[in-house]
């Protein structure tokens, strides 16, 4: 197997070259030593054949980590985890608020405000710091393979101008609408990064840009989502959203509601345990 080519079907529904080398740096951002990473390796190594899919290797992979480390599993399933926020895309609205008030930023979620032209806007997240305020609109999609093209930048810096201009004339003002920004679980276009840059709104993806992507943010403030939590079914994270517990941190001070979904002591102790250690190691 070790010189056999094997080509792998991505979300897309594209071939691909198998890399282990990628295998490799996706398990590393999981914060394992490099003998459990060998190991994972090594016994998916056999496991590969022609049209494998992405998502299979990933199952292969996580199970593999879940039994040597559920923290690094955790870590492991962050980007699919937020997929699980949804349908809707309130959590991950909460989340990038959450993001934002680790950055020393004061946050209002689902803000109405009034443009120039008359017309209401609904604010996903309205952020503050130092005398300049900020409106973050949150593109949440349940699917990988959405992406964000031009057109929602387009549409988002018309609004962002309304709401500037009579927010900045405002005698009574305390702050200054200084910037739009536009937040996806996945990825922007090309087409959508440039239009962005030439306009000034601030646009953050999955991995982009580089060193300020929300996978940069949640792993550098250790603010996990719930449904990274490997110590809950999938019914109980469901629950826990729609009581509004979204970030790891939330279930450190939430016992009480834990006690009224019926939770067991024991399982409690096991869920505040994992969140407890998932906040304290951040990468």
């Amino acid at each position: 197997m070790k010189n056999k080519i094997v080509y792998i079907k991505k979300y897309s529904g594209e071939l691909e070259e198998f890399s282990f080398d990628k295998l490799r740096n996706s398990l590393q951002k999981s914060g394992a030593d490099a003998i459990v990473l060998n190991q994972i390796i090594e016994e998916i190594r056999p496991q590969l054949y022609d049209g494998i899919t992405t998502k299979e290797i990933y199952k292969k992979a996580f199970s593999l980590l879940k039994k040597s480390n559920r923290i690094s599993a955790s870590r492991y399933s962050l980007k699919r985890a937020i997929y699980d926020l949804g349908p809707t895309g309130y959590p991950f609205e909460r989340l990038i608020s959450a993001i934002l008030k680790q950055r020393g930023y004061k946050t209002q979620v689902s803000v109405i405000l009034r443009g120039e032209s008359s017309i209401t806007h609904e604010i996903d997240v309205l952020a503050e710091k130092d005398g300049n305020t900020y409106t973050i609109e949150c593109k949440f999609h349940a699917n990988a393979k959405t992406v964000s093209s031009v057109i929602i930048p387009l549409y988002i810096n018309s609004r962002f101008l309304d709401v500037q201009k009579k927010w900045n004339t405002k005698p009574n003002k305390t702050s200054f609408l200084k910037q739009g920004w536009i937040v996806t679980n996945t990825r922007f276009t090309e087409d959508a990064i440039n239009y962005g840059k030439s306009v000034g709104l601030n646009l953050i993806s999955w991995n982009y840009p580089k060193n300020n992507s929300i996978s940069k943010n949640i792993d550098k403030y250790g603010l996990y989502p719930i449904t990274t939590l490997t110590s809950l079914t999938k019914k109980e994270k469901k629950l826990l959203l729609e009581k509004d517990i979204i970030v790891t941190q939330d279930i450190l001070t939430a016992t009480d509601e834990l006690k009224k979904l019926h939770f067991s002591v024991t399982k409690i102790e096991k869920v505040y345990s994992e969140a407890k250690e998932l906040c304290n190691t951040k990468l």
